[in-house]
Formats: structure tokens, sequence, C-alpha cells
């Protein structure tokens, strides 16, 4: 117990006592007429009425202390509880006041005009006290369950990265404490991972070096600062995600990944252009790079799993296109303005929900030389609102001897599931899509293809 708990808990005692041996005075201070009531407090009942409120308020901030070191379940239990019983004995009360034949019950009464005779009003006075009490009770929880919407969003922004405060509040009771406690340690971990990320072994000055690499140039000053430069090159995103979803380990382990991915990155030709927070965006001149790369990335993900406790699982979406870039004011790093960062979005969310590896777009594999073999099957196409789609492909090579057995075994059945499920013959790609988990059970896009045709047959 706090020392300022223990004080107020001490004058709180010494108040309320002689409050309560004077109470007897506010009571003969309050005289009964026919009409309502006659105040005439003497001495003792203005020093009683003064204690007795003086009482009133540190009860009343004791029992607010009593609540912020509960858990919000209990606070909702025991704030409400006063509530309760003041309404339960309010009703008791007007119900049965018309049966009471003291001076003090016929003074009530007459001031609220009840009678036996006069219903109307005793339901009037009921629906009334119902009414406060409903407010005071809505009162109560709005400010209780306060601190919940604080903790909603701050959770939101720190999911989208977007928490720059060095000190987050939330307030209410112990328990919100200690979460905004934990908030606040998550929200250091994202800075923390933040400046970590941007310290990786890949330097501004590599950067920048690349950059003129890669558009031809002999030295930065060549390109031009905020012109749009469309050219030829393959984007890669990698995300890593991890097996338990806690923040604070995931940043720790994280950047060990990233520093080792990071000079893979390079020694296949590419060059970061942005951090994602739990991935990095990464330009390539050729297909060719960009797919061996993942490879190499996928592998080192692996051994690095081998040995540690939450382990990550990699998401790579490779698409090759000609999209426009800038550069930003600072002339070390590269931006993209155009409409390629939909496509990439588009396949991150379908890796994420088919649960595969590495996936990569038509114009990867048209890029590719004739020389170059990899095994991989038809994935689907993205749809856009403009009409265009693009066809999508998985690198299946990625997985180990025994899984990729299997995948080359039963291709066929599953492209075929995946051709007739894109030109709408449900029935079909689920008699395909049916076979083929019979065969290979453990694949998680062919279940996935499988309950969506079954879906799709259902509904039509």
């Amino acid at each position: 117990m706090k020392k300022s708990t223990k004080i107020l808990l001490v004058l709180f005692v010494l108040v309320t006592i002689p409050a309560l041996v004077l109470g007897s005075s506010i009571f003969a201070g309050i005289q009964a007429t026919e009409n309502g009531f006659v105040f005439n407090f003497d001495t003792k009942g203005i020093i009683a009425i003064i204690l007795s409120v003086a009482s009133v308020l540190l009860g009343t901030i004791l029992y607010v202390r009593f609540l912020m070191s509960l858990s919000l379940e209990r606070v909702l239990f025991f704030s409400s509880v006063p509530l309760i019983v003041i309404y339960g004995a309010t009703m008791f009360l007007i119900a049965e006041m018309s049966n009471l034949n003291n001076n003090l019950a016929l003074s009530v009464r007459s001031a609220l005009n009840l009678s036996q005779e006069n219903l109307y009003n005793t339901v009037l006075w009921a629906i009334l006290v119902t009414l406060l009490f409903i407010v005071l009770l809505s009162v109560n929880y709005f400010f209780i369950c306060k601190p919940v919407n604080k903790v909603e969003k701050i959770v939101s922004r720190l999911g989208d990265g977007k928490v720059k405060e060095n000190n987050l509040q939330v307030g209410g009771s112990k328990q919100f404490k200690n979460i905004e406690h934990s908030l606040n340690k998550i929200n250091n971990n994202y800075k923390e991972k933040d400046n970590s990320l941007k310290k990786a072994s890949l330097s501004q000055k590599d950067i920048s070096r690349q950059c003129v690499r890669f558009f031809g140039k002999s030295n930065i000053e060549e390109l031009e600062r905020g012109a749009l430069v469309s050219k030829k090159a393959t984007l890669m995103v990698i995300k890593l995600e991890s097996s338990e979803k806690t923040l604070e380990s995931d940043y720790k382990l994280l950047d060990s990944y990233l520093n080792e991915i990071v000079p893979v990155i390079k020694r296949f030709g590419g060059f970061i252009i942005k951090y994602l927070g739990e991935g990095i965006e990464i330009v390539f001149q050729t297909a060719e790079d960009a797919l061996d790369c993942s490879l190499a990335v996928s592998r080192l993900v692996r051994i690095k799993n081998k040995s540690a406790i939450n382990k990550f699982k990699e998401k790579i979406s490779i698409y090759s296109c000609k999209p426009s870039f800038k550069l930003n004011e600072e002339k070390k790093e590269l931006d993209i303005v155009s409409n390629e960062q939909e496509v990439l979005a588009k396949m991150d969310k379908i890796i994420a929900f088919l649960q595969v590896k590495i996936i990569f777009t038509k114009s990867c594999l048209d890029d590719l030389p004739l020389r170059y073999k990899f095994a991989y099957r038809y994935l689907g196409n993205i749809n856009f609102y403009n009409g265009k789609d693009i066809l999508l492909f998985e690198k299946i090579d990625v997985y180990p001897k025994e899984v990729l057995s299997k995948l080359v075994k039963n291709k066929g059945l599953f492209e075929r599931g995946v051709i007739c499920y894109d030109n709408g013959e449900y029935q079909k790609a689920l008699n395909y899509f049916q076979e083929y988990i019979k065969n290979y059970p453990e694949d998680n896009a062919g279940y996935i293809y499988f309950n969506n045709a079954k879906d799709r047959v259902k509904n039509s």
C-alpha cells in the first residue's frame, strides 16, 4: 500500500468515526412537515454535515484507488455493485413508500406526490430512477473501458509502425499500467529495430554506387533529382514471418536474419530500396539473378531456423517489369512511383493466403534465358480492375527433395485444376483438386484451391 493511501485511510477513519457519532444531529435537523421538509441544523448538525462530506470524499478517493489496483473484470464488478445496491434500495423504497406511516415517509410521499391511489407517479419515479441508473452505469463503464480504446488505437498504430511518441500513455487500473509498460517496450523495440535496419551492412554509400551502376551512369550527380526514369528491372520483396507472434522477440531475431541476408543480396547484384519493417524490397537487373538469390535466401533461412527457438518463414515475391524510379531528396535511394507496388502488394497477400514460399510473375519466366532450368508450377493469376491479368508461378525447387518429388509428380493435376478455376469451370477444378489432395494431402495451396472450388460449386 502506498504511503499516500495509508495517510488517506487514517484521515478517513478519523473523520468517519465522529461523523457517525454526530450523525443523529443531521437527522434531528431535518424536520418532516405535511408539505415536505424543513432544515434547521444546530452547530453539531453543521459539523456532522462537514465531517460526513469529508468522509464521503475521502471514501470515494480510497475506493477509486482500490479499483485502480484491480484487473478490468474486477473493476467492472466492484464499480457496479454500489450503483446496483443504491438502485435496488431506491426502487424498494419507492414501491413501499405508500405503505409506511412515519413522519419521514409522509413527508417524502408529499414531496414526491406518491400515494396508493396515484400509482402513475410511482411508475414515473421508478422509470426516472431506472433511467438515471442506466446513465450512471453507462458513464461508469465508459470511463473504465476508456483505456481499452486507447490500447486498441496504440496497437493498431504499432501494427502499422506509425508510433512516434517516446512515452505511450493508456491510464486506467493497474492492469492497464502493466499493458502500458509492455506497449512502451514494444514501441522502443520498434525504434531500435528501425535504427538497426538502417544500419544494416548495406550502407548508403553502397546503395548509391549500385544505383549509379544500375542506371549506367559514372557518378551520382548525373542522376537528376526528382526526375522519373523508367528502366527494365526485377523487383523482389522478402518478408520474414515469425513462428512466435511476440513482437519483442521478433525484432531481435529479425535483425540477425537480415544482417546475413543482405550480403547474399549484394552477391547476386541486388540492392535494397526500401525497408518494410518485417522485410525488405530489392531491385535486380535480371530475373535470373533474382530467382537465384531467392533460392539462396531461402536456404539461409532454413539453416538459421535449425538453431533458432523462434523460427522464421520466408515469403518472397518476384516481379519483372519496367517501373518508374525517382531519386529521393538525399540522392541516396530509389523510390518506385509507378503502380508496380500494387502488384507486389497483391502478390504478398496471395503468398500469405496460399502459404507458399517463393512466387514470381510470367514476366520473370519470359525474361529467363533458355538455358535456365528450375522447377516451378502455375499458381493462378491476379485480376486487376483495368482487365489486366498477371500470371503467377511458384518456385518449388526451394522445398526438400521428398516434398519436391511429390509436387513434380502431381504438378499436372494441380495446374489443370488451377486453369479450370481461372476459367470459371469450378466443378472440373474441384474434381482435379480432389484427386490432387488424395495424392498429396500435405499441400496447403491444393487444399485452399479445393475448398474454394467446393464453395464456388455450392453457391453456383
